[in-house]
């Protein structure tokens, strides 16, 4: 079982950048898959990275979001990070934070969400 809260989230204008941060408890953070989804009022969720281990561990992202934000992660303080450059209007939606314990196939551990507001 694990915990995550994220936090960062605010207003920036087109072409800024934020940076998002999630918190997690558990014994074993270093063995978890992290992850962002987000979604936007009315749409679908959707998958914007993951990052599959530290160090060594393979990172994948979404292709509108390429080449503007990076993912990455710090052991020792529990946490993952969601770094946003050349941000845009239509990246404003509510970010998830999102683990995988191997305790399933999918994602088994979601965050509550901060918004990101992006004005033109």
């Amino acid at each position: 079982q694990v915990q995550l809260v994220e936090s960062g989230g605010g207003l920036v204008q087109a072409g800024g950048s934020l940076r998002l941060s999630c918190a997690a408890s558990g014994r074993t953070f270093s063995m978890y898959a992290m992850g962002w989804f987000r979604q936007a009022p009315g749409k679908e969720r959707e998958f914007v990275s993951q990052l599959s281990w530290s160090g060594g561990g393979s990172t994948f992202y979404t292709n509108s979001v390429k080449g503007r934000f990076t993912i990455s992660r710090d052991n020792a303080k529990n946490t993952a990070y969601l770094q946003m450059n050349s941000l845009k209007p239509e990246d404003t939606a509510v970010y998830y934070c999102v683990a995988d314990t191997g305790s399933s196939r999918d994602w088994d551990s979601w965050g509550q969400g901060t918004q990101v507001t992006v004005s033109s």
